[in-house]
C-alpha cells in the first residue's frame, strides 16, 4: 500500500508519519506545497491513500486536483473546525482535526482498510468547497493591527494596509503612507483574519489589498506582475497556479 502525506508544516508531517508506523503504514513521501504536489503527481504513480492538509503554504490543497486528476483515497487533516463541518461533499474516507489524536487516526485508517479493495473516483465540488472555505458563516475579520514602534504601540487600520509580506522569517504590513511594520504572526495566521473580498494571497510571500492595485502586467511563465500604489521594495508576482483564482477574485 502506497501512502503519502501532504502537509506544509514539516514537524506535523513527521509526527503523522511516526503515528502511521504504529498502525503498520509507511508514508515514505511527504509533500509540503500545492506546487510541489502537482509536480510530484505528474511524475509519479498515484498512491492508494493521501493524508491531505487543507491549507498549504501556497494555497488550498484542492488546487492540486484542479491541475491533476488524482485517483487516490483521501483522509483530510485540518486545524479549522468549520472546514470539516460540511465534510466537503467529497468522496473522502474521513477528516482528522489537528492536533491529530491516536484513536481518531486509527479509526480513520480502519475505515479506509474496510473499503479495500474498492476503488472509487473522487468527486470534488470545487466551487462549493471554496465558498465554504473563503466565506465561513459569521466570521469576524481583523479591523486593525497593533504594531510596535520603539517603546510605543501604534494602531494601523486595515484600510490603510496595501499588502502583507514575509521576509527573512518575519511578517510585515506595508501602509498606504509607505511605512512597513513587523507583525507578531505569520502569513498563514493571517489567512483566517483578513477579509477575503479585500485581501488575496497571490503567492507564498504576499497578500495584496485590491484597493491598492495600480496596474497588472503580463509576466513570464503565465504569471502576472502587480504594481501597488506605494509599495515598490520588490517585485510582486502572482504565482502561476494562483492566476486563475486571482482573476476570479478581481471580478
Amino acid at each position: 500500500m502506497k501512502v503519502i502525506i501532504i502537509e506544509d508544516e514539516k514537524p506535523s508531517a513527521r509526527r503523522l508519519q511516526r503515528m502511521l508506523t504504529t498502525l503498520d503504514m509507511e508514508a515514505e513521501t511527504m509533500l509540503h506545497s500545492v506546487e510541489e504536489s502537482i509536480d510530484w503527481f505528474n511524475t509519479n504513480p498515484h498512491p492508494d491513500l493521501i493524508f491531505l492538509d487543507i491549507q498549504l503554504s501556497d494555497g488550498l490543497s484542492f488546487e492540486i486536483f484542479e491541475a491533476v486528476e488524482v485517483k487516490s483515497a483521501i483522509i483530510f487533516t485540518t486545524a479549522y473546525d468549520e472546514y470539516a463541518l460540511q465534510a466537503f461533499k467529497l468522496n473522502s474516507i474521513d477528516y482528522l482535526l489537528k492536533p491529530i489524536d491516536d484513536q481518531d487516526l486509527e479509526t480513520a485508517v480502519t475505515k479506509y482498510k474496510a473499503r479495500l479493495p474498492q476503488k472509487t473516483s473522487i468527486a470534488l465540488d470545487f466551487e462549493d468547497i471554496k465558498k465554504l472555505l473563503v466565506n465561513p458563516v459569521d466570521r469576524v475579520y481583523k479591523k486593525r493591527f497593533s504594531v510596535k514602534v520603539g517603546q510605543h504601540l501604534k494602531l494601523v487600520n486595515i484600510d490603510d494596509v496595501e499588502c502583507f509580506y514575509s521576509e527573512n522569517k518575519g511578517t510585515y504590513l506595508y501602509t498606504t503612507e509607505g511605512r512597513n511594520y513587523l507583525l507578531d504572526t505569520t502569513l498563514e495566521g493571517l489567512e483566517k483574519e483578513l477579509e477575503p473580498e479585500t485581501f488575496f494571497r497571490i503567492n507564498r510571500k504576499y497578500f495584496v489589498n485590491i484597493n491598492a492595485i495600480k496596474d497588472m502586467i503580463s509576466y513570464t511563465n503565465s504569471r502576472l506582475q502587480i504594481k501597488l500604489n506605494n509599495y515598490n521594495e520588490a517585485e510582486v508576482i502572482v504565482a502561476r497556479e494562483r492566476v486563475k483564482d486571482f482573476k476570479e477574485w478581481l471580478s
